[in-house]
């Protein structure tokens, strides 16, 4: 059992992680606005927000990065209208929560990172964690920033650091009852067009267990100052995943063509080597077959 403290545990992702965390039986430090409604006994708060300066972690011996300042709903153009906030919120509060682990004697700080910073490919390449990274949206500099930023702190401490590059998350997150494709299912019940997608997905659940496992092999790798996995799991085309919701609903609505990609699909070859094992295409279908229909057309 360890002491870890946990930034965006309330967002979706975040849910996904400290369940785990507790699971582990873990006490977990929360920092952010407002305590949250899953915290456990032996659990603590600290209001705290990126643009905060001073940041105390006294007591953790690990900390998870989260936490980001973003419009709602939006990760990818999530500046809106406000880029230079954007970056400042994020790589500035970043660095300095990343200072204070450091100061603080925290052992292992994972950051929670994103595909996104990779170069775009095409041809449906297959990425690892070595694949250029030269990010062409704002959210992926971001992203690599907070990773270089975790990089020259973990150079200057005995800090263990661990990126996590994911890639796009589904699966209810505990506590709430929307989720990523809430609002596609809804759109797709009522017959509205639906444009056509692929993109590579991992389920929170499996995210989360890759978590646990490089929270406990926090050595760094390759000579490098922070380890960097990537997590990653299935390719999901909407016309398949429509084609699921259909069947299991009986829901008769036209489905959007195949998306003609291409994408590039990360390899997770390195985190498999920890005994990663994730879900599969059984764990989507799983996870579709567990929803509920949101409405029923005339």
């Amino acid at each position: 059992m360890a002491q870890i403290a946990v930034t965006g545990a309330t967002g979706q992702i975040g849910r996904f992680l400290c369940a785990r965390l507790h699971q582990d039986g873990h006490e977990l430090t929360f920092l952010g606005r407002s305590r949250p409604e899953f915290a456990k006994a032996g659990d603590t708060f600290q209001e705290w927000h990126l643009s905060d300066t001073s940041v105390r972690l006294r007591g953790a011996e690990a900390l998870v990065h989260c936490a980001l300042a973003h419009q709602p709903g939006k990760y990818r153009g999530g500046e809106g209208d406000d880029p230079h906030g954007f970056i400042d919120l994020n790589v500035d509060g970043t660095l300095a929560l990343f200072k204070a682990a450091r100061d603080a004697g925290v052992r292992h700080t994972v950051f929670l990172s994103s595909r996104a910073v990779y170069t775009p490919v095409a041809d449906w390449a297959i990425l690892k964690e070595a694949a250029d990274t030269n990010p062409d949206t704002l959210y992926g500099q971001v992203k690599l920033a907070g990773e270089q930023a975790l990089a020259m702190t973990c150079e200057t401490s005995d800090m263990a650091g661990t990126a996590l590059r994911v890639t796009g998350v589904y699966g209810c997150p505990p506590g709430m009852s929307t989720h990523k494709w809430s609002e596609l299912f809804e759109a797709f019940e009522r017959g509205a067009a639906i444009s056509p997608r692929v993109g590579t997905e991992v389920h929170g659940d499996d995210l989360a267990s890759a978590l646990a496992l490089v929270l406990d092999n926090p050595v760094k790798q390759d000579d490098q100052p922070i380890s960097i996995y990537n997590v990653s799991d299935v390719i999901v085309d909407r016309q398949d995943l429509l084609s699921a919701y259909a069947k299991k609903t009986g829901i008769e609505m036209a489905l959007p063509p195949r998306a003609p990609g291409p994408v590039g699909v990360l390899s997770p070859a390195k985190l498999a080597g920890l005994g990663w094992v994730p879900g599969g295409k059984e764990r989507l279908q799983q996870f579709v077959q567990s929803l509920p229909v949101l409405s029923r057309t005339g």
